[in-house]
């Protein structure tokens, strides 16, 4: 078990440095951005950078989740290359489509942009984008099926230092505002596309299948709903600030919920890119059930502590990324958009029962059902209480995604998660995160000692509660099992045969 969960914790970790280097290039990005743009334009930025999300979700149709399935199916072993090309072919068919039509619009209708916050040319630029982040994602899919996680990381690096390099030289330098940020999204886009396609291209058979690209729409189509309605859930708030209370607010908030973001990238995110490759990889094989039962306590367990840290820190990184003093109150929505993040990484594990057995329908439901509750909830109470209302009805919606997520699944692949240890975590994380509303003034010294002091708390608590196993804390009393242990992630392991349940937690 633990070979398995050290393998488990190296390819996330690997896959974590591609999105460790965007927190690095926030700090550099985000007091920029709000340093040069005025509150109401880094508000529209935000809406039109939720937008590009958004239709990037839309328009690859779920085909890129569709494409480790059938890298990783054994009923398609010999077909790689064929399914390869045939949803590059079809993907890149839908994506010139959305483009043309965008060019079209612009161009016919260019007087209704006169008197418009949102420029013909910032629509225009918005549309190439989706499609190079479109084929980047089926493509790097295509990476993270057949493990390259090193190479997936590196370009990643690279697209990102791109990115960072020609937005300070835009936006700084040139003060080019929105155009010149979404300028420095697309060149490392067309530029990562392009060196993708050296490697992508040799691994293609030209030859189109219907039968494959069937299968394919069948698996991944219902998840196209589920992505689109994950999306929603995540950035519908932001619409309805913007439509309810202005793009001031929508500044705000947008600045509170990417600080938060950082939890996403340096831990959830990365986590999800690694878990379908490797669950595919160890379904049904001896002890799989109680690895699925693990990696959703140990990530859980990780998830929050990143939540009290962040919490808790959340003044000082909103005063490092707003440089102006309307952006001081984003700290209040963070803890609980944090919170939020943490139950969206829990209901990555809570999936697999219907994933691994291709019973992906309920995933849009549910998600769909998740988001339009989120909806009228902002409607409802947004008017009232204000931004911390959105906060708060994106973490309701959440939780009640992750509890149903997790019901729904167990009745494809019962697997038996640690529920109490789970219930245990949340509440100790949330009471070690609510003294960010409560602090006194204080020396900034004592006030930071305080904050570490509960952050380092956080799994002495839990060991009140009786949450480590005995296998578990022989290792974290040990140094020396510590050290050997954190040896064995680096390392990995190669050998599937190790992963039978027969050494480490039983």
């Amino acid at each position: 078990m633990l070979d398995r969960l050290k393998s488990t914790v190296r390819d996330t970790f690997i896959y974590s440095l591609s999105n460790i280097a965007p927190k690095l290039v926030g700090v550099i990005l985000l007091p920029l951005f709000t340093a040069r743009l005025v509150i109401n334009d880094f508000g529209n930025y935000d809406l039109i950078d939720n937008t590009i999300q958004i239709l990037v979700e839309i328009v690859i149709l779920g085909q890129a989740s569709s494409l480790i399935f059938l890298n990783n199916s054994r009923e398609y072993k010999e077909s790689k290359g064929t399914a390869l090309f045939t949803l590059t072919l079809f993907i890149l068919t839908f994506c010139t489509l959305l483009v043309l039509f965008t060019e079209l619009f612009v161009s016919n209708f260019s007087a209704y942009f006169e008197h418009s916050q949102f420029k013909p040319e910032f629509i225009r630029l918005s549309s190439y984008i989706v499609l190079l982040r479109v084929m980047n994602n089926l493509f790097l899919a295509k990476v993270r099926a057949d493990e390259e996680a090193v190479y997936y990381s590196a370009l990643n690096i690279c697209k990102i230092l791109l990115m960072t390099i020609l937005s300070i030289y835009l936006v700084a330098y040139l003060n080019k505002g929105i155009y010149g940020i979404l300028l420095a999204m697309a060149v490392p886009e067309l530029v990562t596309t392009a060196a993708l396609l050296l490697k992508i291209v040799p691994k293609m058979k030209f030859r189109f299948s219907p039968g494959i690209l069937s299968t394919a729409l069948k698996f991944g189509f219902p998840l196209l709903f589920s992505s689109l309605g994950f999306m929603l859930l995540n950035q519908s708030d932001r619409f309805i600030i913007k439509l309810l209370l202005g793009s001031k607010y929508v500044a705000i908030y947008g600045l509170g919920y990417r600080v938060s973001g950082v939890l996403n990238m340096f831990l959830v995110l990365p986590f999800s890119l690694g878990l379908l490759p490797i669950a595919y990889k160890y379904y049904g094989m001896p002890g799989d059930k109680r690895f699925f039962s693990k990696l959703m306590t140990y990530s859980t367990f990780v998830f929050i502590w990143g939540f009290v840290f962040l919490s808790l820190f959340s003044k000082e990184i909103v005063g490092i990324f707003g440089r102006q003093d309307d952006f001081q109150s984003a700290y209040i929505v963070i803890p609980v958009v944090l919170l939020s993040y943490v139950f969206s990484g829990m209901r990555m594990t809570a999936s697999l029962g219907m994933m691994l057995t291709k019973n992906t329908k309920h995933i849009a439901w549910i998600t769909i059902a998740a988001s339009s509750l989120n909806i009228i909830l902002n409607f409802i109470f947004i008017p009232v209480y204000g931004i911390m209302a959105a906060a708060f009805n994106t973490l309701i919606a959440f939780v009640i995604f992750y509890a149903v997520t997790q019901k729904l699944s167990n009745r494809y692949l019962k697997i038996e998660y640690e529920n109490y240890k789970i219930f245990i975590m949340v509440l100790t994380g949330s009471v070690l995160s609510l003294p960010i509303y409560f602090f006194p003034a204080m020396n900034v010294i004592l006030a930071g000692s305080v904050k570490l002091l509960l952050v380092i708390l956080y799994p002495v608590f839990l060991y009140f509660f009786n949450f480590y196993e005995k296998a578990e804390l022989e290792i974290l009393l040990s140094p020396a099992k510590l050290i050997e242990f954190a040896k064995g992630i680096v390392k990995g392991t190669t050998n599937t045969e190790t992963f039978e349940g027969t050494r480490g937690l039983q």
